[in-house]
């Protein structure tokens, strides 16, 4: 008892060693897991943000690699193809749309009233001026030749008459046998007669005119189309659809139209234009033929002028009704400065063309473009003989790039203008300068290793 008593006071009088040493220490673990705690959230936050955002790794990391090089990025060559501007001769056309028109075309109508008896021709079938298409009823007008016949026949053996009758009263009228008014009557008569004999001539000629027209014939060469009117129809002169459509193919015409702009091309050269009729794709020449004819004015709710051109049309390419494309050959351009159409560029400044210099950087150059034809460019300004140009590859390219020629990419894909290459293998070499299979060459072999089957 005393013993505990003795404790308790040493510990109210502040003299125990527990108390004077106050409160245990904080541990500092727990602040160490606090911060690799927030570590960890930190860096989980920036490998999903970088993974949504990988173009942020790929900038730090060329500019890294750039700068580690010691240049910036373009300073590495692009591979392009290049090219030569040629001089050659060139030909200019003006580009128009045109339409095929028969040379002749005609509506075969029948010219009297009847009913078709015969339909002599066949649906597509060539017929030439004068042969027998179709045939009407000649009965009517058969009759009608035999009245008007029998009416002359009458009225000459009455003008016979009169005539017996003039003769002697002129005998009769010298011995005062009549009076001089009955030989004028007389005379008269026979004067009537003669002009009744002439108008039934007249009415026999128009009876066999149209007893003739029975007979339908083709007016003009060329095809019947489809026929408008069956045998056994009643016919008339003025129907609208008519029997048949003749339509004359060789030659045949076209009719186009070019921007009022080409008239005075046209009246400056004044030549003997050759017209080239070419398919709607643009490619296909269908027919060559000469120019006929320039309208005598412009049409100025299109401001465009009609012209037309006459094809032999031997192998009847074209055909009545077809849109094609004509192409009218204005003139040949001697010594023209020529580069593969792909060498031209287009630009919010117009059109340009990537020059590669002696030290094969490239510099960027407005050229003017005279026309674009068959894969080929005829440069009227921009360009000189001998330079050369990319003709591939522009798209990776800013003025001052550097470039390394390669060659094209199908072997004879270069046209006129790209440079040659020979040893062509099949094989191209990439940016990074590997070999790569071409398009349409045999991939490259590689060698399998089966998978050993699995042990039971």
């Amino acid at each position: 008892m005393n013993t505990n008593s003795d404790e308790s006071g040493l510990r109210k009088n502040g003299n125990d060693p527990a108390a004077e040493s106050g409160p245990p220490p904080r541990k500092r673990g727990g602040g160490i897991i606090f911060l690799a705690v927030l570590a960890l959230m930190g860096l989980g936050v920036w490998r999903i943000y970088k993974h949504f955002h990988p173009s942020l790794e790929a900038t730090a990391g060329g500019g890294a690699g750039a700068a580690g090089a010691g240049g910036p990025a373009k300073n590495f060559p692009v591979p392009v193809v290049e090219g030569i501007v040629v001089m050659k001769d060139v030909p200019v056309y003006l580009d128009g749309l045109g339409t095929v028109q028969g040379f002749n075309t005609v509506t075969v109508h029948s010219r009297v009233d009847g009913q078709l008896l015969k339909v002599l021709f066949t649906e597509g079938q060539d017929v030439h001026a004068g042969d027998v298409l179709a045939e009407l009823d000649p009965a009517p007008f058969q009759a009608s030749l035999d009245q008007a016949t029998a009416r002359k026949a009458q009225d000459e053996v009455a003008l016979a008459n009169a005539r017996v009758d003039l003769e002697r009263y002129a005998n009769l009228l010298k011995t005062e046998g009549v009076t001089q008014q009955i030989y004028d009557t007389q005379k008269a008569l026979v004067s009537q007669l003669e002009a009744s004999i002439k108008s039934d001539q007249a009415a026999i000629d128009s009876t066999k005119v149209q007893l003739d027209y029975t007979t339908i014939r083709s007016p003009i060469d060329g095809r019947v189309g489809i026929r408008q009117v069956d045998a056994g129809n009643i016919v008339h002169a003025n129907d609208a659809n008519g029997i048949v459509v003749v339509t004359q193919l060789k030659p045949i015409s076209v009719l186009f139209t070019l921007p009022e702009q080409s008239l005075s091309k046209l009246q400056r050269e004044a030549a003997d234009f050759t017209v080239l009729a070419v398919g709607r794709d643009n490619t296909n020449v269908l027919a060559e033929g000469k120019l006929a004819v320039i309208d005598n004015q412009i049409d100025t709710s299109t401001g465009t002028i009609k012209l037309k051109a006459t094809f032999p049309n031997e192998t009847l390419r074209l055909w009545p009704g077809q849109f094609i494309n004509t192409r009218l050959l204005l003139s040949t351009r001697k010594d023209g400065l020529v580069v593969p159409a792909s060498v031209v560029q287009r630009g919010p400044a117009g059109a340009f063309a990537y020059v590669i210099n002696e030290d094969l950087s490239v510099e960027m150059r407005a050229v003017k473009v005279a026309q674009i034809e068959s894969g080929l460019a005829l440069i009227d300004d921009g360009l000189k003989a001998g330079e050369r140009v990319v003709v591939d590859g522009q798209y990776k390219l800013q003025p001052g790039s550097k470039v390394k020629p390669i060659e094209p990419q199908q072997p004879g894909s270069a046209p006129d203008g790209a440079s040659p290459k020979s040893g062509w293998s099949g094989k191209r070499k990439s940016a990074d300068g590997a070999s790569t299979n071409a398009p349409g060459s045999d991939p490259p072999r590689t060698h399998e290793h089966k998978k050993p089957a699995a042990e039971n």
